[in-house]
């Protein structure tokens, strides 16, 4: 399994968010997602979090909460364990044009199901704004780029 991170960088009203627009062949091309990568071998989590927002961002986390992991399954793609975060305080101002995979942007919380995104996105990130909700795990399942079942802490979801 492929580890991953991805990180939520939150002002209060809105999110840090990446359009990926840049970049030929890419599974995520035209979705809007946060910060994020693969996990070199020797980097724990959250420091792959950290590394990976620093060179997407150009920003320096300073607190962050470790807030769930999804586990991807696809017929198409490599399945993957993603651990997922938010940040919110950090040095610095982002770079808007650094990441050479798409173009940053601050999104209104109240604006992102708007966005084309991943539809298993939209189930984490209400779990993401919901203060209450505690660490989780999810599962989702992809067959191509259709989302086919999603399990939170084990139990079905309906969507």
């Amino acid at each position: 399994m492929k580890q991953t991170t991805l990180c939520y960088i939150d002002n209060g009203d809105s999110y840090l968010m990446l359009h990926r627009v840049k970049k030929a062949n890419d599974a995520s091309h035209g979705k809007w997602i946060g910060v994020g990568g693969k996990c070199e071998a020797d980097e724990s989590p959250d420091e792959c979090m950290l590394r990976e927002v620093r060179e997407e961002t150009g920003l320096r986390v300073t607190r962050w909460r470790y807030r769930g992991i999804v586990t991807f399954i696809s017929d198409t793609w490599p399945n993957e364990y993603m651990h997922l975060f938010t940040a919110d305080r950090w040095d610095g101002e982002p770079d808007m044009g650094i990441d050479d995979e798409g173009e940053l942007a601050w999104i209104a919380k109240a604006k992102l199901m708007d966005l084309n995104l991943w539809e298993g996105d939209r189930i984490f990130l209400r779990l993401l704004m919901d203060e209450q909700q505690p660490f989780f795990s999810l599962k989702l399942v992809y067959e191509q780029d259709e989302m086919t079942a999603a399990k939170l802490n084990g139990e079905a979801l309906s969507f």
